[in-house]
């Protein structure tokens, strides 16, 4: 209750503290906050129009690319559940105390979060990247997931590996949020596919815990039998995700028209009607 009352708190700030566009953003001088708009015209997607336009929705609706984000972020999201509430407690199965479990679980988060700066990163540095990356942190995850499954409890040592490489996923997580809106244009198809990563987000977290039960202790063979699965299929629905976006690329190449920025500030323009847009990978 005190997180989730924190966590309002702080989204309310953010209204205040947190500029919509450069174009509303404080601490500039005129020609930095040219700079800072100049900026977005090669991510092609627009940046100040906040008129909401029902056609972008339905046309969001009918987008598989959406609904491909959409189960990536649920199914992935699943494994969370172990990661951020059971962690101690299945190390405490190998037959650790209470303590012992605490302490051991702390890896876990040093893990997580160099991973989580590491990988967008090496993304933002080098292109084509992003699907592969989220592919390469499911696989960790999945690895994980076979291990704890399938290693004899006498095998301390390799189970706390698994265990520490279980929140691979996190990192492939913070890239899909990135790639989803990169690969958005209008307004309100951006805003809309936000907060659709996030209800899939959501519900992978509403799931997660619900597969792990007590009397499954100590080997969670149907939860880690169910991460396994989706955390595979997540990363392969990465690879679909590239491999359609290719496609798409492709077809504007062979119309003959060329990326190019000329509608890079217009907000009602979406990624589907601009024929100068092109789907990053």
């Amino acid at each position: 209750m005190f997180a989730g009352a924190l966590t309002i708190v702080w989204g309310i700030a953010l209204w205040w503290l947190l500029p919509p566009d450069p174009v509303r953003a404080g601490g500039f001088n005129e020609r930095e906050r040219y700079i800072s708009v100049a900026r977005l015209r090669s991510n092609n997607s627009g940046v100040r129009n906040t008129h909401f336009k029902i056609g972008q929705v339905l046309e969001l609706l009918v987008d598989e690319k959406f609904w491909i984000v959409f189960a990536i972020a649920t199914l992935c999201m699943i494994s969370n559940g172990p990661i951020s509430t059971f962690v101690p407690i299945i190390i405490n199965s190998f037959g650790f105390t209470t303590l012992q479990s605490l302490l051991l679980s702390a890896p876990v988060g040093a893990y997580a979060g160099t991973l989580q700066l590491l990988v967008p990163w090496l993304c933002y540095k080098y292109s084509g990247w992003r699907t592969w990356s989220i592919f390469a942190c499911q696989l960790g995850t999945t690895l994980a997931a076979l291990l704890l499954w399938q290693l004899p409890l006498k095998q301390t040592g390799a189970l706390l590996f698994a265990c520490y490489i279980l929140p691979s996923v996190g990192a492939g997580y913070a890239v899909l949020m990135g790639l989803a809106l990169a690969n958005t244009a209008g307004y309100t198809k951006r805003t809309v596919t936000s907060s659709g990563i996030y209800i899939g987000y959501c519900v992978g977290n509403f799931i997660g815990p619900l597969v792990f039960e007590p009397k499954d202790a100590p080997r969670y063979a149907p939860g880690f039998i169910i991460v396994f699965v989706t955390a595979i299929v997540a990363g392969l629905l990465a690879l679909v995700y590239r491999y359609r976006c290719i496609a798409v690329n492709k077809k504007r190449d062979k119309t003959g028209v060329l990326e190019g920025f000329e509608h890079a500030y217009e907000d009602d323009l979406t990624d589907r009607k601009n024929p100068q847009f092109r789907y990053i990978l």
